[in-house]
């Protein structure tokens, strides 16, 4: 069988990173081949090479057979080679509609757009996802989870023979996960070939037919999806057995409160939710999409106004209307999308680190003492193991993993005693995440009070020592952590939208 697509050979390399090593990868026409690795192991640099945006240093490159150099996403459009990025590419200030097709919109006589054709071309992509959304709606007013599955109808508009999916369902709830294989039955259908890299291991069993494995920039493996049990897919990627045994939840019940938020509501996003959090304690937060719990999280950080509700620090109330004032509280905040909201990704780790008390480095004449900000950032770089060829390298070409654990850095130079995390571990390997978790509890045990927010229940069932549900901007539930709860017993709060004003009378 003629491959879609072939790859031989393929070098790469970056300032002070050799990032691909004589690679090889293929796929088939109705096939879906994972790209398997962890976080900085080159699958999302070999596949810009295969879409276009990075030109190879060596090796060759084949469609159908025949040898081809994409120079542009462009010229990889048109050999049917599609990609859906893991950061989003959207332009926030225009419409859904106008994102998916924006530079093939249906012109009336004279060049007219015509708005009407562009919605409805746009509704039946959308339709075809099972997505409900006006085409009309502004991309910045979705969620991320929402701004992903834009991002999946624009990359099917072009109706590719490959399409590339990096990390297409990190921000997505199970059931929105449940559709996306759906299309993706469909497509491999139609003899389209999908490579898939995700970090999100049970998918790769229930969709993908080969997994082939890079480690460190260089090819480990290519293998049967089905008959390979995940924990050697697991050793082959980090190259060492890795553990994610549940710890032990301490007792934290009488320890102080450190934040405590009372009856905090703004319009519907969130209503009326009260709860208390103590030091050493990690609180997880669970919910489906749309439930509130961002939109919480925000508040708390003064990233947005509240219509009412108190919020305490160690007892006393404070006013946090900016997130200048929330950090000025002993708060801090990594937001689920840490390329807009939590790092300078054009500047150094060393400035990223220092960022939130540059007034710590900074003379009385406004000059920087880089020696000052060098030692802070090597020290966080060998307390957080953050791989980076110096602390003088631009984050942005670090791994997603590395880039969290440069935002942690900066939160724990500013030595926030309450720590809000969302979505921790998106788009992050399972070595990284394994990392990321003892990091959380080390953090925990020292005393920092802890918020978690993820969509991936097993994770907020191994970090949180209590699990507060939300649905509909309510909180309808704080569980126990760890043995002591089910994922149905969440799933049960999250959906049941009764139980919210019960919990509130209950608890309240």
């Amino acid at each position: 069988m003629t491959h879609l697509v072939e790859m031989k050979g393929i070098e790469k390399r970056f300032p002070g990173v050799h990032a691909l090593k004589a690679v090889q990868f293929d796929l088939k026409p109705g096939e879906v081949h994972a790209l398997m690795g962890e976080n900085g192991a080159g699958k999302s640099t070999l596949m810009k090479i295969m879409s276009g945006i990075y030109a190879r240093d060596g090796g060759e490159m084949f469609v159908d057979g025949n040898p081809v150099s994409p120079d542009s996403p462009r010229a990889a459009q048109d050999l049917g080679i599609g990609i859906i990025h893991q950061e989003l590419s959207l332009m926030n200030d225009l419409t859904a509609a106008q994102n998916v097709l924006i530079g093939r919109e249906p012109r009336r006589s004279f060049g007219r757009l015509d708005e009407a054709a562009l919605n409805a071309k746009t509704a039946e992509i959308f339709a075809s996802l099972n997505l409900s959304m006006d085409p009309r709606t502004q991309v910045s007013t979705q969620t991320i989870a929402r701004q992903q599955l834009i991002e999946i109808a624009k990359a099917l508009s072009y109706n590719p023979r490959v399409l590339i999916m990096d990390e297409p369902t990190a921000a997505l709830n199970d059931t929105e996960i449940s559709e996306l294989f759906k299309v993706i039955a469909k497509l491999r259908a139609d003899g389209v070939g999908i490579v898939y890299i995700s970090h999100r291991m049970d998918e790769i069993k229930r969709i993908a037919d080969r997994v082939t494995i890079l480690r460190d920039g260089a090819y480990i493996d290519t293998v049967g999806a089905a008959e390979t049990p995940l924990a050697t897919i697991i050793q082959l990627m980090v190259g060492r057995e890795v553990t994610q045994s549940a710890p032990v939840i301490p007792d934290t019940s009488q320890n102080p409160v450190a934040l405590e938020v009372r009856h905090l509501s703004r319009g519907k996003e969130v209503r009326d939710v009260s709860f208390d959090l103590r030091k050493g304690e990690i609180l997880g937060f669970a919910g489906l999409m749309g439930a509130g719990r961002t939109e919480v999280a925000r508040i708390i950080f003064g990233a947005d106004p509240r219509d009412s509700g108190e919020i305490l620090v160690d007892g006393k109330p404070v006013n946090i209307r900016t997130p200048h004032a929330a950090v000025e509280a002993g708060i801090g905040y990594l937001s689920e999308d840490r390329k807009h909201f939590g790092l300078a990704v054009d500047m150094t780790v060393r400035a990223n680190i220092a960022m939130a008390c540059m007034a710590q480095f900074t003379s009385r004449a406004g000059v920087l003492n880089e020696t000052a900000m060098k030692d802070i950032a090597d020290k966080y770089i060998g307390q957080l193991g953050i791989r980076t060829p110096s602390d003088v390298q631009q984050v942005r070409l670090l791994s997603g993993g590395n880039q969290q654990k440069v935002v942690i850095a900066k939160w724990l130079l500013r030595d926030c005693d309450v720590l809000i995390f969302d979505e921790p571990t998106r788009g992050i390997d399972v070595g990284a995440k394994s990392e990321i978790y003892a990091l959380l509890e080390d953090l925990a045990a020292q005393g920092r009070a802890i918020i978690v927010i993820s969509s991936e229940l097993p994770e907020v069932m191994r970090l949180g020592h209590r699990i507060a549900v939300m649905c509909e901007g309510r909180l309808t539930a704080i569980l126990p952590g760890g043995a002591d709860v089910t994922q149905e017993q969440i799933m049960e709060y999250a959906t049941q939208r009764d139980t919210a004003s019960r919990f509130s009378e209950e608890v309240l």
